[in-house]
Protein backbone atom coordinates (compact mmCIF):
# COMPACT_ATOMS: atom_id res chain seq x y z
CA UNK A 1 0.00 0.00 0.00
CA UNK A 2 1.37 3.54 -0.86
CA UNK A 3 0.19 6.37 0.56
CA UNK A 4 -1.40 7.68 -3.29
CA UNK A 5 -4.18 5.26 -2.33
CA UNK A 6 -5.75 7.56 0.04
CA UNK A 7 -6.07 9.76 -3.14
CA UNK A 8 -4.94 12.80 -0.54
CA UNK A 9 -4.33 16.02 -2.77
CA UNK A 10 -1.71 16.29 -4.92
CA UNK A 11 0.55 18.90 -2.97
CA UNK A 12 0.30 16.92 -0.29
CA UNK A 13 1.48 13.27 -2.31
CA UNK A 14 4.27 15.68 -3.26
CA UNK A 15 5.23 16.68 0.42
CA UNK A 16 5.36 13.56 1.43
CA UNK A 17 6.97 12.19 -1.43
CA UNK A 18 9.66 15.41 -0.76
CA UNK A 19 9.86 13.66 3.16
CA UNK A 20 11.13 10.43 1.61
CA UNK A 21 7.89 8.42 3.36
CA UNK A 22 6.63 5.81 0.56
CA UNK A 23 4.68 2.88 2.44
CA UNK A 24 2.24 4.68 5.70
CA UNK A 25 2.74 2.41 9.08
CA UNK A 26 0.09 0.48 10.47
CA UNK A 27 -2.11 3.63 12.49
CA UNK A 28 -1.79 5.40 9.58
CA UNK A 29 -3.16 2.22 7.09
CA UNK A 30 -6.12 2.03 9.70
CA UNK A 31 -6.77 5.77 10.66
CA UNK A 32 -6.86 7.62 7.50
CA UNK A 33 -9.44 5.98 5.54
CA UNK A 34 -12.34 7.04 8.30
CA UNK A 35 -10.32 9.81 9.32
CA UNK A 36 -11.13 11.29 5.34
CA UNK A 37 -14.83 9.79 5.87
CA UNK A 38 -15.54 11.99 8.73
CA UNK A 39 -15.78 9.48 11.59
CA UNK A 40 -14.87 9.62 14.88
CA UNK A 41 -11.51 7.56 15.53
CA UNK A 42 -9.74 6.39 18.40
CA UNK A 43 -6.45 5.53 17.48
CA UNK A 44 -4.69 3.33 20.45
CA UNK A 45 -0.34 2.78 19.33
CA UNK A 46 2.93 3.63 20.81
CA UNK A 47 4.55 6.88 20.68
CA UNK A 48 7.10 6.85 17.19
CA UNK A 49 4.72 4.72 15.19
CA UNK A 50 3.66 8.13 12.83
CA UNK A 51 0.29 8.96 15.06
CA UNK A 52 0.53 12.59 14.11
CA UNK A 53 0.67 11.92 10.06
CA UNK A 54 -2.71 10.02 10.94
CA UNK A 55 -4.54 13.11 12.10
CA UNK A 56 -2.54 15.70 10.25
CA UNK A 57 -2.49 14.38 6.40
CA UNK A 58 -6.12 14.00 6.50
CA UNK A 59 -7.07 17.26 8.09
CA UNK A 60 -4.88 19.06 5.87
CA UNK A 61 -6.70 17.47 3.01
CA UNK A 62 -9.82 18.28 4.31
CA UNK A 63 -8.69 21.71 4.70
CA UNK A 64 -7.59 22.30 1.29
CA UNK A 65 -11.03 21.18 -0.61
CA UNK A 66 -12.82 23.38 2.12
CA UNK A 67 -10.58 26.36 0.93
CA UNK A 68 -9.82 29.03 3.19
CA UNK A 69 -12.14 30.93 5.90
CA UNK A 70 -10.49 33.23 8.02
CA UNK A 71 -11.60 31.05 11.34
CA UNK A 72 -10.11 28.25 12.82
CA UNK A 73 -11.47 25.11 11.49
CA UNK A 74 -9.21 22.51 13.61
CA UNK A 75 -8.03 22.22 17.47
CA UNK A 76 -5.42 20.26 18.65
CA UNK A 77 -4.75 19.73 22.19
CA UNK A 78 -1.15 18.68 23.50
CA UNK A 79 0.13 17.79 26.90
CA UNK A 80 3.39 19.97 26.81
CA UNK A 81 4.82 22.65 25.01
CA UNK A 82 7.65 20.68 23.42
CA UNK A 83 4.96 17.98 21.95
CA UNK A 84 2.91 21.28 20.63
CA UNK A 85 5.65 22.53 18.43
CA UNK A 86 6.33 18.75 17.18
CA UNK A 87 3.18 18.54 16.21
CA UNK A 88 3.12 22.25 14.50
CA UNK A 89 6.31 20.63 13.28
CA UNK A 90 5.41 17.65 11.61
CA UNK A 91 2.06 19.86 10.07
CA UNK A 92 4.66 22.37 8.24
CA UNK A 93 6.73 19.61 7.06
CA UNK A 94 3.54 17.90 5.25
CA UNK A 95 1.41 20.76 4.31
CA UNK A 96 4.02 23.28 2.95
CA UNK A 97 3.14 25.41 0.06
CA UNK A 98 -0.99 24.52 0.72
CA UNK A 99 -1.73 28.28 1.65
CA UNK A 100 -2.65 26.66 5.33
CA UNK A 101 -1.33 28.45 8.19
CA UNK A 102 -0.95 27.19 12.04
CA UNK A 103 -0.40 28.84 15.75
CA UNK A 104 0.84 27.32 18.77
CA UNK A 105 -0.48 28.56 21.73
CA UNK A 106 1.32 27.08 25.24
CA UNK A 107 2.59 29.08 28.23
CA UNK A 108 5.81 29.89 29.17
CA UNK A 109 6.28 33.01 26.21
CA UNK A 110 4.35 36.35 25.88
CA UNK A 111 1.06 35.65 25.07
CA UNK A 112 0.96 39.36 22.96
CA UNK A 113 2.91 37.22 20.18
CA UNK A 114 0.74 34.78 20.25
CA UNK A 115 -2.77 36.34 20.13
CA UNK A 116 -0.90 39.01 17.27
CA UNK A 117 -0.82 35.48 15.07
CA UNK A 118 -4.48 34.40 16.12
CA UNK A 119 -5.17 38.32 14.42
CA UNK A 120 -3.81 36.94 11.14
CA UNK A 121 -5.57 34.20 11.02
CA UNK A 122 -4.94 30.29 11.35
CA UNK A 123 -6.10 27.42 9.53
CA UNK A 124 -4.78 25.06 12.72
CA UNK A 125 -3.95 25.33 16.01
CA UNK A 126 -1.90 23.07 18.19
CA UNK A 127 -2.43 24.13 22.02
CA UNK A 128 -1.37 23.30 25.63
CA UNK A 129 -4.67 23.01 27.93
CA UNK A 130 -4.12 25.99 30.30
CA UNK A 131 -2.40 28.88 28.08
CA UNK A 132 -5.77 27.91 25.25
CA UNK A 133 -7.95 28.30 28.70
CA UNK A 134 -6.13 32.15 28.71
CA UNK A 135 -7.13 32.92 25.45
CA UNK A 136 -10.83 31.88 24.98
CA UNK A 137 -10.82 34.24 28.91
CA UNK A 138 -9.39 37.04 27.16
CA UNK A 139 -11.59 36.17 23.96
CA UNK A 140 -9.14 36.02 21.75
CA UNK A 141 -9.46 33.47 19.96
CA UNK A 142 -12.55 31.78 18.57
CA UNK A 143 -13.40 27.74 18.49
CA UNK A 144 -16.85 28.32 16.89
CA UNK A 145 -15.61 27.48 13.41
CA UNK A 146 -13.70 24.35 14.71
CA UNK A 147 -14.25 21.36 12.47
CA UNK A 148 -12.00 18.73 13.28
CA UNK A 149 -11.22 18.20 17.24
CA UNK A 150 -7.82 15.92 18.15
CA UNK A 151 -6.84 15.07 21.71
CA UNK A 152 -3.32 14.25 21.04
CA UNK A 153 -1.12 11.81 23.51
CA UNK A 154 -4.75 12.18 26.04
CA UNK A 155 -3.85 9.72 28.67
CA UNK A 156 -0.68 11.34 29.60
CA UNK A 157 -3.19 14.63 29.69
CA UNK A 158 -5.43 12.64 31.83
CA UNK A 159 -2.22 11.87 34.57
CA UNK A 160 -1.49 15.70 34.45
CA UNK A 161 -4.42 16.65 35.62
CA UNK A 162 -5.65 18.17 32.49
CA UNK A 163 -9.85 16.60 32.36
CA UNK A 164 -11.31 19.95 34.31
CA UNK A 165 -9.42 21.82 31.54
CA UNK A 166 -9.93 19.72 28.16
CA UNK A 167 -14.03 19.59 29.19
CA UNK A 168 -13.60 23.57 29.79
CA UNK A 169 -12.65 23.69 26.26
CA UNK A 170 -14.90 20.73 24.59
CA UNK A 171 -17.86 23.19 26.62
CA UNK A 172 -16.42 26.39 23.98
CA UNK A 173 -16.33 23.84 20.70
CA UNK A 174 -19.40 23.24 18.15
CA UNK A 175 -21.56 20.15 18.64
CA UNK A 176 -21.19 19.30 14.98
CA UNK A 177 -17.67 18.64 14.72
CA UNK A 178 -15.58 15.03 14.25
CA UNK A 179 -13.63 14.41 17.13
CA UNK A 180 -10.10 11.72 16.99
CA UNK A 181 -8.71 10.82 20.26
CA UNK A 182 -5.24 9.16 20.53
CA UNK A 183 -3.10 7.45 22.76
CA UNK A 184 -0.24 4.89 24.10
CA UNK A 185 -2.12 3.42 26.42
CA UNK A 186 -6.31 3.20 27.47
CA UNK A 187 -6.74 3.54 31.39
CA UNK A 188 -9.99 3.23 33.05
CA UNK A 189 -9.87 7.03 33.03
CA UNK A 190 -9.52 7.18 29.06
CA UNK A 191 -12.54 5.35 28.21
CA UNK A 192 -14.81 7.20 30.43
CA UNK A 193 -13.14 10.10 28.58
CA UNK A 194 -13.46 8.75 25.08
CA UNK A 195 -17.51 7.89 25.73
CA UNK A 196 -18.18 11.85 26.36
CA UNK A 197 -16.14 12.71 23.49
CA UNK A 198 -16.53 10.27 20.79
CA UNK A 199 -19.67 9.96 18.92
CA UNK A 200 -20.15 6.21 17.17
CA UNK A 201 -16.51 6.05 17.11
CA UNK A 202 -13.99 3.62 14.92
CA UNK A 203 -10.95 2.21 16.85
CA UNK A 204 -7.99 2.09 15.63
CA UNK A 205 -5.68 -0.26 17.93
CA UNK A 206 -1.77 -1.31 16.37
CA UNK A 207 -0.22 -3.60 19.08
CA UNK A 208 -1.32 -4.16 22.16
CA UNK A 209 -0.99 -0.47 23.88
CA UNK A 210 2.30 -1.99 25.81
CA UNK A 211 6.12 -1.75 25.53
CA UNK A 212 6.94 -2.32 21.73
CA UNK A 213 8.88 -5.47 21.22
CA UNK A 214 11.78 -3.85 19.84
CA UNK A 215 12.80 -3.07 23.70
CA UNK A 216 15.04 -4.78 25.98
CA UNK A 217 14.14 -4.42 29.71
CA UNK A 218 16.75 -4.83 32.34
CA UNK A 219 16.86 -3.73 36.29
CA UNK A 220 19.82 -2.37 38.05
CA UNK A 221 19.12 -2.38 42.13
CA UNK A 222 20.99 0.13 43.67
CA UNK A 223 21.03 2.46 46.99
CA UNK A 224 20.09 5.91 46.57
CA UNK A 225 23.39 7.73 47.17
CA UNK A 226 24.86 5.25 44.60
CA UNK A 227 22.66 6.14 41.67
CA UNK A 228 24.42 9.12 39.97
CA UNK A 229 27.62 6.99 40.20
CA UNK A 230 26.36 3.60 38.78
CA UNK A 231 24.55 6.11 35.69
CA UNK A 232 28.11 7.67 35.01
CA UNK A 233 29.75 4.01 35.37
CA UNK A 234 26.78 2.57 32.87
CA UNK A 235 27.37 5.46 30.57
CA UNK A 236 31.08 4.20 30.68
CA UNK A 237 30.53 0.55 30.11
CA UNK A 238 27.45 0.26 28.34
CA UNK A 239 27.89 1.65 24.43
CA UNK A 240 25.19 3.77 23.78
CA UNK A 241 23.96 6.11 20.77
CA UNK A 242 21.89 9.30 22.27
CA UNK A 243 20.90 8.57 26.04
CA UNK A 244 17.43 9.71 27.26
CA UNK A 245 17.62 9.72 31.46
CA UNK A 246 14.23 10.10 33.29
CA UNK A 247 13.86 11.93 36.48
CA UNK A 248 10.99 12.44 38.66
CA UNK A 249 11.37 15.83 40.01
CA UNK A 250 12.27 18.97 37.53
CA UNK A 251 15.04 19.84 40.52
CA UNK A 252 16.70 16.35 40.20
CA UNK A 253 17.05 16.30 36.61
CA UNK A 254 18.74 19.46 36.63
CA UNK A 255 21.05 18.43 39.07
CA UNK A 256 22.22 14.99 37.31
CA UNK A 257 22.21 17.17 34.01
CA UNK A 258 24.82 19.38 35.62
CA UNK A 259 26.71 16.42 37.75
CA UNK A 260 27.15 14.90 34.26
CA UNK A 261 28.36 17.77 32.77
CA UNK A 262 31.03 18.52 35.54
CA UNK A 263 32.00 15.06 35.00
CA UNK A 264 32.67 15.87 31.15
CA UNK A 265 29.92 14.33 29.47
CA UNK A 266 27.51 16.18 26.53
CA UNK A 267 24.36 16.38 28.44
CA UNK A 268 22.39 18.69 29.22
CA UNK A 269 18.58 18.54 31.28
CA UNK A 270 15.14 19.28 30.00
CA UNK A 271 12.43 20.65 32.72
CA UNK A 272 9.33 22.88 33.54
CA UNK A 273 12.24 25.75 35.34
CA UNK A 274 13.82 26.11 31.87
CA UNK A 275 12.90 29.59 29.78
CA UNK A 276 11.08 28.58 26.23
CA UNK A 277 14.73 29.18 24.42
CA UNK A 278 16.43 27.19 26.46
CA UNK A 279 14.15 24.14 26.30
CA UNK A 280 14.67 24.69 22.80
CA UNK A 281 18.14 24.92 22.69
CA UNK A 282 18.10 21.85 24.93
CA UNK A 283 15.92 19.70 22.16
CA UNK A 284 17.74 21.11 19.39
CA UNK A 285 21.11 19.81 20.90
CA UNK A 286 19.58 16.65 21.61
CA UNK A 287 18.51 15.89 18.26
CA UNK A 288 21.52 17.12 16.42
CA UNK A 289 23.96 15.18 18.47
CA UNK A 290 25.89 18.49 20.18
CA UNK A 291 24.23 16.56 23.83
CA UNK A 292 24.28 13.20 23.49
CA UNK A 293 22.62 12.37 26.84
CA UNK A 294 19.57 14.45 28.00
CA UNK A 295 18.01 14.23 31.36
CA UNK A 296 14.14 15.03 31.58
CA UNK A 297 10.92 14.25 33.57
CA UNK A 298 7.88 12.98 32.19
CA UNK A 299 6.21 15.70 31.25
CA UNK A 300 8.83 17.90 29.71
CA UNK A 301 10.23 13.87 27.58
CA UNK A 302 6.32 14.36 26.02
CA UNK A 303 7.92 15.96 22.64
CA UNK A 304 11.22 14.20 22.19
CA UNK A 305 11.09 12.69 18.81
CA UNK A 306 14.40 11.39 17.99
CA UNK A 307 14.46 8.00 16.19
CA UNK A 308 18.44 7.40 17.61
CA UNK A 309 17.61 7.17 21.16
CA UNK A 310 19.42 3.93 21.50
CA UNK A 311 18.87 3.95 25.73
CA UNK A 312 16.36 5.32 27.83
CA UNK A 313 17.46 5.31 31.52
CA UNK A 314 15.04 5.37 34.12
CA UNK A 315 17.15 7.37 37.05
CA UNK A 316 14.14 6.84 38.71
CA UNK A 317 11.60 4.21 39.08
CA UNK A 318 7.79 6.02 37.33
CA UNK A 319 5.19 6.55 39.30
CA UNK A 320 2.87 4.94 37.09
CA UNK A 321 2.62 1.91 34.61
CA UNK A 322 1.31 4.27 31.97
CA UNK A 323 4.58 6.77 32.80
CA UNK A 324 6.99 3.49 32.29
CA UNK A 325 5.25 2.40 28.60
CA UNK A 326 5.38 6.30 27.75
CA UNK A 327 9.03 6.68 28.78
CA UNK A 328 10.40 3.74 26.96
CA UNK A 329 8.52 4.51 24.08
CA UNK A 330 11.61 6.84 23.33
CA UNK A 331 14.07 3.73 22.07
CA UNK A 332 13.48 1.11 19.77
CA UNK A 333 11.50 3.41 17.09
CA UNK A 334 10.75 2.08 13.74
CA UNK A 335 11.99 -1.47 13.76
CA UNK A 336 14.92 -0.50 15.90
CA UNK A 337 16.29 -2.11 18.89
CA UNK A 338 16.14 -0.43 21.99
CA UNK A 339 17.59 -0.87 25.99
CA UNK A 340 15.46 0.02 28.89
CA UNK A 341 17.59 0.21 31.83
CA UNK A 342 15.98 1.26 35.22
CA UNK A 343 17.79 1.90 38.37
CA UNK A 344 15.49 0.75 41.60
CA UNK A 345 15.97 0.80 45.36
CA UNK A 346 14.10 -0.52 47.78
CA UNK A 347 10.99 1.53 47.99
CA UNK A 348 10.81 0.98 44.15
CA UNK A 349 9.63 -2.71 45.24
CA UNK A 350 6.07 -2.70 44.55
CA UNK A 351 6.18 -0.28 41.29
CA UNK A 352 8.37 -2.75 39.93
CA UNK A 353 6.16 -5.70 40.21
CA UNK A 354 3.55 -3.53 38.57
CA UNK A 355 5.83 -3.21 35.56
CA UNK A 356 6.33 -6.75 35.47
CA UNK A 357 2.63 -7.73 35.38
CA UNK A 358 2.36 -5.29 33.07
CA UNK A 359 5.24 -6.68 31.04
CA UNK A 360 4.26 -10.64 31.41
CA UNK A 361 7.20 -11.69 32.85
CA UNK A 362 10.45 -10.72 35.14
CA UNK A 363 12.90 -7.71 34.23
CA UNK A 364 16.32 -9.54 34.58
CA UNK A 365 18.41 -8.50 37.46
CA UNK A 366 21.91 -6.77 36.82
CA UNK A 367 25.15 -6.35 39.05
CA UNK A 368 27.72 -3.65 36.48
CA UNK A 369 31.15 -5.91 37.32
CA UNK A 370 33.90 -3.39 39.44
CA UNK A 371 31.49 -1.27 40.98
CA UNK A 372 31.73 -0.55 44.65
CA UNK A 373 28.16 -1.08 45.90
CA UNK A 374 29.15 -1.19 49.33
CA UNK A 375 30.53 2.29 49.39
CA UNK A 376 28.94 4.32 52.90
CA UNK A 377 26.59 7.31 52.15
CA UNK A 378 27.97 10.42 52.98
CA UNK A 379 27.89 12.01 56.18
CA UNK A 380 25.79 15.06 56.22
CA UNK A 381 27.53 17.85 58.49
CA UNK A 382 24.87 18.66 61.31
CA UNK A 383 23.33 21.93 60.38
CA UNK A 384 23.12 25.24 62.63
CA UNK A 385 21.51 24.23 66.40
CA UNK A 386 22.56 20.78 65.76
CA UNK A 387 24.60 19.32 68.76
CA UNK A 388 22.31 20.88 71.83
CA UNK A 389 19.21 20.66 72.63
CA UNK A 390 16.95 23.59 72.15
CA UNK A 391 16.77 26.83 74.78
CA UNK A 392 20.12 25.45 76.40
CA UNK A 393 23.25 27.96 77.14
CA UNK A 394 25.56 28.39 74.02
CA UNK A 395 28.88 26.88 74.87
CA UNK A 396 27.80 25.27 77.29
CA UNK A 397 27.52 21.33 76.16
CA UNK A 398 25.31 20.32 78.76
CA UNK A 399 22.42 19.84 76.29
CA UNK A 400 20.02 20.69 79.27
CA UNK A 401 17.94 23.79 79.56
CA UNK A 402 17.59 26.39 82.17
CA UNK A 403 13.65 25.19 82.67
CA UNK A 404 14.88 21.37 82.98
CA UNK A 405 17.18 22.48 85.61
CA UNK A 406 14.04 24.05 87.29
CA UNK A 407 12.08 21.25 86.49
CA UNK A 408 15.14 18.95 88.55
CA UNK A 409 15.34 21.01 91.08
CA UNK A 410 11.64 20.89 92.17
CA UNK A 411 10.62 17.77 91.19
CA UNK A 412 13.39 16.19 92.84
CA UNK A 413 14.24 14.39 89.16
CA UNK A 414 18.11 13.53 88.78
CA UNK A 415 20.19 15.78 86.97
CA UNK A 416 20.71 14.04 83.28
CA UNK A 417 17.12 12.56 83.24
CA UNK A 418 15.37 13.12 80.04
CA UNK A 419 12.07 14.80 80.59
CA UNK A 420 10.54 14.45 77.01
CA UNK A 421 7.41 12.40 76.96
CA UNK A 422 8.78 10.30 74.31
CA UNK A 423 11.71 9.53 75.46
CA UNK A 424 13.22 5.74 75.21
CA UNK A 425 14.23 4.20 79.04
CA UNK A 426 17.38 5.07 80.33
CA UNK A 427 17.21 8.93 78.69
CA UNK A 428 18.01 7.36 75.18
CA UNK A 429 16.65 9.67 72.84
CA UNK A 430 15.11 8.81 69.59
CA UNK A 431 17.99 10.47 67.60
CA UNK A 432 20.76 8.35 66.00
CA UNK A 433 23.53 7.41 68.59
CA UNK A 434 24.05 7.69 72.35
CA UNK A 435 22.12 10.24 74.62
CA UNK A 436 23.96 12.88 76.60
CA UNK A 437 26.54 15.73 75.46
CA UNK A 438 27.71 16.17 71.89
CA UNK A 439 24.82 13.15 70.56
CA UNK A 440 22.61 16.40 69.46
CA UNK A 441 21.49 14.33 65.94
CA UNK A 442 24.67 14.01 63.78
CA UNK A 443 24.08 11.97 61.01
CA UNK A 444 26.65 9.43 61.15
CA UNK A 445 28.25 6.91 58.04
CA UNK A 446 25.92 3.61 57.93
CA UNK A 447 27.47 1.00 55.27
CA UNK A 448 23.85 0.19 53.83
CA UNK A 449 23.85 -3.74 52.75
CA UNK A 450 23.02 -4.33 48.78
CA UNK A 451 19.76 -4.62 47.94
CA UNK A 452 17.99 -7.08 46.06
CA UNK A 453 14.84 -6.62 44.23
CA UNK A 454 13.46 -10.25 43.53
CA UNK A 455 11.19 -10.55 40.54
CA UNK A 456 7.87 -11.58 41.21
CA UNK A 457 6.18 -14.75 39.95
CA UNK A 458 3.23 -15.29 38.59
CA UNK A 459 10.17 7.03 12.55
CA UNK A 460 7.49 6.96 10.89
CA UNK A 461 5.54 9.92 8.99
CA UNK A 462 4.56 12.30 11.65
CA UNK A 463 7.91 12.22 13.71
CA UNK A 464 10.07 14.20 12.01
CA UNK A 465 11.17 16.78 14.18
CA UNK A 466 12.51 20.70 13.63
CA UNK A 467 9.70 22.93 11.97
CA UNK A 468 8.78 25.82 13.83
CA UNK A 469 6.68 27.88 11.20
CA UNK A 470 5.10 31.28 12.96
CA UNK A 471 5.57 29.47 16.34
CA UNK A 472 4.45 31.76 19.83
CA UNK A 473 8.54 31.75 20.04
CA UNK A 474 9.28 33.10 17.37
CA UNK A 475 9.90 36.93 16.55
CA UNK A 476 8.00 37.78 13.45
CA UNK A 477 4.76 38.69 13.61
CA UNK A 478 1.73 38.29 10.18
CA UNK A 479 0.07 35.56 9.37
CA UNK A 480 1.50 32.06 9.93
CA UNK A 481 1.77 29.70 6.83
CA UNK A 482 2.85 26.50 5.88
CA UNK A 483 6.21 27.61 3.79
CA UNK A 484 8.38 25.77 1.09
CA UNK A 485 11.51 25.25 3.59
CA UNK A 486 14.45 24.49 2.56
CA UNK A 487 15.75 21.17 4.07
CA UNK A 488 18.82 20.44 5.35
Amino acid sequence: MSFESFRLQARLNSNVRGLGYHTPTPIQTQAIPPIQQGRDVMGLAQTGTGKTAAFALPILDRLMTGGRTGHVRALVIAPTRELAEQIHGDFADLGRETGLGGVTLYGGVGIEQQIKRLRAGADVVIACPGRLLDHIGRGTVQLAGVEVFVLDEADQMLDMGFLPGIREIIGCLPAKRQNLLFSATMPREMRRLAAEVLRDAVTVQVGDCEPVGTVSHCLYPVTQHLKTKLLMALLDQVETESVLVFTRTKHRARRVGEQLQKAGYKATSLQGNLSQNRRRAAMDGFRDGRHRILVATDIAARGIDVNRISHVINYDVPDTVTAYTHRIGRTGRAAKSGDALTLATQDDRAMIQSIERMLGGPIPRRNLEEFDYGECAPQRAPGPGLGRERGSRRGSGSGTSRSQERFHRTRGVPPGTSTRKHSRPGGASRASGPAGPGSGGVYTPVKERPITLSSHTGHAVGSKSGARFGNSGGRRGGRAVFPSRQRG
